[in-house]
């Protein structure tokens, strides 16, 4: 049995309808890989669903995950935009990584499905 959470789906109420979900995680956290330093951030989901949508609980609990990660800023937002998009195959997916500033540089990291 792994140890991370299962990320859910649920029926897509209005599949014949085209609608954006945007969901904002404002508490994000991992660590810096270099430097074993929590890094701090906001994970911000947009995308217009097919069949499925993405079960907010399930969701909350996969990105706790990242928080005793080892993991750079581009990884972390374009694994979260692999795993969604596996998850629920959306029309289109856009995923925003928006890091808080260490060191006097701040990122953001856009990453987009499908790809530009």
């Amino acid at each position: 049995m792994s140890s991370t959470p299962a990320l859910e789906t649920f029926p897509n109420p209005r599949p014949g309808r085209e609608f954006e979900i945007a969901i904002d995680c404002p508490e994000f956290t991992s660590v810096c890989p270099k430097t074993g330093l929590p890094d701090f951030g906001s994970i911000r989901i947009s995308y217009v669903p097919d069949e499925t949508c993405i079960e907010l609980k399930s969701l909350k609990y996969y990105l706790v995950e990242f928080r005793n990660r080892g993991i750079f800023y581009e990884a972390v937002t374009n694994q979260i935009l692999d795993d969604l998009v596996a998850l629920c195959r959306p029309k289109r997916m856009r995923v925003v990584g928006d890091f808080s500033a260490r060191g006097g540089i701040k990122t953001v990291v856009t990453a987009t499905y499908p790809p530009a």
